[in-house]
């Protein structure tokens, strides 16, 4: 495999170009719900996953920022690379006398880590946010648009739960809540259930970024992702950020929220890294893997140093949110984001993010999907 496949693989998991598109969207594909019954039975996932969650893993639903000061260092850059920027804008408050430089959120990962302490969570305590994004770098396809949505939660720990156990407990937890979900949907409109579309597996398979370049060395990660899945339909990579002795990481990630550089072990024994990780499924609609949700363990004070270190942006450290984490002025965290209309383009079974989204999309994207019978909202 070239090197080069390997570096472009990096940045972010779109397909890249329309005539691609075109070849990969479903042929034989048509909606088992109407526009109406998909918008009933969205919003009874929506429904119970806020519900659940929250029983779940002990959290309160919040409100959460859209916009955010450019001063404050908290909103999301998505990738270490620089690629992805949010969007900024000049407020002229006051005659701009008072005025703020605001940025839409990309995501609310930082901002919850603070957040935590405005609310006053103890250890065990957490938060959930209905998170409204724009990010305006995507390439536009089947499952990445420039509007998303996420159950964005994050939840005090102890630092002896620093691990790799607790980091999968509150997998598991995360995921029987999905699957929870799906089920309930299916009572409801049990068109959903067909052999065509299988269910979501019951149980998750738990594999280290590192053990699936053992397995595939000379793929590029998506195409090891989708060779993972073919074995099994629902995986947890765990150490996502890390540099894999193939010389990259298994994707991007950025060095200031979830730890990838602390040292562990596989189940059988051998040394791993990274506290965090991705929930991909297979989705049958699409014969693609399709990802539901990243999260982690956040990181203390030394990894955070440690991380910056290793990506050149020790820089980070003069800002608000990097400070109050090297001062010890906010928690020890777990947290992550669940991609509500990714969730429920698998749950309900749909080609498009677009069937159970309202977003923009190009014209030639449209008149795609129009043609294999997928009908995007607008």
């Amino acid at each position: 495999m070239a090197t080069a496949d390997k570096k472009a693989d990096l940045a972010g998991p779109g397909i890249g170009n329309y005539e691609d598109l075109e070849k990969i969207l479903p042929k034989d594909y048509h909606s088992l719900l109407t526009p109406k019954d998909t918008m009933k039975a969205l919003f009874a996932v929506k429904n119970y996953i806020e519900e659940y969650l929250c029983k779940e893993l002990n959290l309160i639903m919040v409100q959460v920022p859209l916009i955010v000061d450019v001063e404050s260092g908290v909103n999301d850059m998505l990738d270490r690379d620089g690629s992805r920027t949010p969007i900024q804008f000049h407020i002229n408050n006051d005659y701009n006398k008072n005025p703020i430089d605001a940025q839409v959120v990309q995501a609310a990962t930082k901002w919850k880590r603070v957040a935590l302490k405005q609310f006053g969570m103890k250890v065990g305590e957490g938060l959930c946010t209905d998170m409204k994004a724009v990010r305006k770098d995507y390439f536009l396809d089947h499952d990445h648009s420039a509007y998303v949505d996420q159950w964005d939660w994050e939840k005090v720990m102890a630092f002896d739960q620093r691990n790799l156990n607790f980091l999968k407990d509150t997998v598991k937890g995360i995921w029987k809540v999905l699957v929870g979900a799906e089920k309930h949907v299916q009572k409801l409109f049990p068109q959903l259930k067909t052999d065509k579309y299988p269910n979501l597996p019951e149980e998750l398979t738990f594999l280290h970024a590192e053990e699936i370049l053992d397995m595939y060395p000379d793929l590029p990660r998506k195409q090891r992702e989708t060779a993972i899945l073919q074995k099994y339909p629902a995986v947890f990579i765990i150490g996502i950020g890390w540099t894999l002795k193939d010389g990259y990481p298994h994707e991007m990630r950025a060095a200031d929220y979830d730890d990838w550089v602390t040292e562990t072990k596989s189940e059988s024994g051998k040394p791993m890294h990274g506290l965090n990780g991705d929930i991909l499924v297979w989705n049958s609609v699409t014969k693609r893997r399709h990802e539901l949700t990243s999260m982690g363990i956040r990181v203390t004070k030394e990894t955070l140093k440690q991380q910056l270190e290793m990506t050149g942006q020790l820089d980070f450290l003069k800002l608000p949110y990097h400070k109050a984490i090297m001062n010890d002025e906010i928690p020890l965290s777990i947290g992550g984001g669940i991609g509500q209309s990714r969730t429920y383009m698998q749950i309900l079974k749909k080609a498009h993010l677009g069937e159970v989204s309202v977003t923009v999309w190009p014209k030639i994207l449209k008149d795609i999907c129009n043609k294999k019978d997928i009908h995007v909202l607008e």
